[in-house]
């Protein structure tokens, strides 16, 4: 499960895109923060994803991503070029293919290593499911696949893609959602060739205009409130502040818990749709556990920041990363079993502490950690200043080393706050 927005630039407050993602898993699947750096590639090399090898490209993209500790690939990420894109499972008519293929996380990872904008990043996902097709585990190690929609964005474009098997259909927004069905109707603007063709043939179209691709493709047995409720909720929220989006607008969608606001409200029934918000706590099915919001700059000569957090946003702290540094070894770190040096496992287990009466402990957890944001960012503005001057001075190696020891100083005050904060509500 997943929800991911994005609000393009004439609809944010600085005219810079933003795109914004919660990766919903098992709650207790550990998803580290990786980086890897641009590579060039000899002739007829591979790469191995999470379940095939496939042909490599010549040369990849520095990227940066949540990765669950099992996959190859990334829930959501960015790249040096300022594309981000992040990923949802859809319920299509069309049986997942039995054959191992590419998951929805690994087409993320090699979109964003071979995609110079938005627009060729789509067109080597629609590529790769075409050849390769879609299969293999992927909600869990022992857990069936599952079909993928994408939110595909950059500093002057955001698409929509929507997949089935090795079928695909997108179109261009500038402010827009999905979450975990078929969205896509009429108003689609391209798509593989044999989209039409093959829901005809299966029955699942007959009309005489355009095809409707959700009355089409979705899968109606798989019930609207795991889905319909949080889709309508993002769109109404992305509406309510469109032209006035920033950094902490996105958060706070991220967070959200209907009239609880940032506070999870337990006790409504799975059977409900309000069960399912958009900040998930929606054992046992689906929790997040990670986030992250990227504003996506025309200028990318100077350090520009990427928000993350671990575990479920209401809990936690949105951290700046940089693509241009070095991250911090604790990001990087997590498996399947708890780990101290992880600081995925740290604010796991502050959300668990939080989760044994959250009305009470959410308030206390979000003043502490507004102390923390308001000392980092003002922090983070003279550092991004710093670096900037240095970059343009052609001394990149020292703004990658000014950007490097801000991440490390902040994740170090981070951790020790959440174990503060662990201490403060037990």
């Amino acid at each position: 499960m997943c929800d991911t927005l994005v609000a393009g630039a004439a609809e944010t407050a600085a005219g810079v895109t933003l795109f914004a993602k919660n990766s919903d898993r098992k709650s207790s699947e550990c998803q580290p923060f990786l980086q890897f750096p641009e590579a060039n590639h000899p002739p007829r090399a591979t790469v191995r994803a999470t379940h095939v090898e496939i042909p490599q490209v010549a040369e990849t993209y520095r990227v940066m991503g949540h990765s669950p500790w099992w996959v190859w690939g990334f829930e959501h990420g960015v790249n040096e070029h300022g594309v981000a894109i992040g990923n949802q499972s859809v319920f299509s008519n069309e049986p997942v293919e039995q054959t191992p293929g590419l998951i929805g996380m690994d087409l993320v990872r090699l979109a964003l290593e071979r995609g110079r904008d938005a627009r060729e990043a789509l067109e080597v996902i629609a590529t790769l499911v075409e050849t390769h097709g879609q299969g293999g585990a992927a909600f869990a190690p022992d857990a069936p696949g599952y079909h993928n929609s994408f939110v595909l964005a950059d500093p002057q474009q955001a698409w929509l893609l929507e997949t089935s098997n090795r079928r695909w259909v997108a179109r261009r927004t500038q402010l827009g959602s999905l979450s975990n069905h078929f969205c896509l109707g009429t108003e689609w603007e391209i798509g593989s060739r044999d989209l039409e063709a093959f829901a005809r043939a299966e029955g699942w179209w007959r009309g005489a205009g355009r095809l409707d691709v959700a009355a089409a493709y979705r899968d109606r047995r798989i019930p609207g409130r795991i889905s319909e409720g949080r889709l309508r909720r993002s769109r109404e929220l992305l509406m309510a502040s469109r032209g006035r989006h920033d950094v902490a607008s996105m958060q706070r969608i991220l967070r959200d818990h209907l009239d609880g606001g940032s506070a999870w409200q337990p006790g409504a029934s799975i059977e409900e749709e309000r069960y399912f918000t958009l900040c998930a706590h929606s054992e046992p099915l689906h929790c997040t556990t990670a986030s992250l919001v990227a504003p996506l700059p025309t200028d990318r000569n100077g350090p520009w920041p990427v928000w993350i957090s671990f575990g479920t946003p209401c809990t936690g702290i949105f951290l700046p990363v940089y693509l241009d540094g070095t991250l911090p070894f604790a990001l990087a770190r997590g498996g399947a079993e708890p780990d101290a040096s992880s600081a995925w496992w740290t604010f796991k287990q502050l959300q668990d502490a939080a989760s044994a009466d959250p009305q009470r402990h959410t308030p206390v957890l979000r003043a502490g950690w507004a102390e923390l944001e308001d000392e980092i960012e003002a922090e983070r503005e003279n550092v991004e200043r710093r670096a900037r001057q240095a970059a343009q001075m052609g001394d990149r190696d020292r703004a990658a080393e000014l950007v490097s020891d801000f991440m490390a100083r902040s994740v170090e005050a981070a951790l020790k706050r959440a174990d503060e904060l662990r201490a403060r509500i037990r």
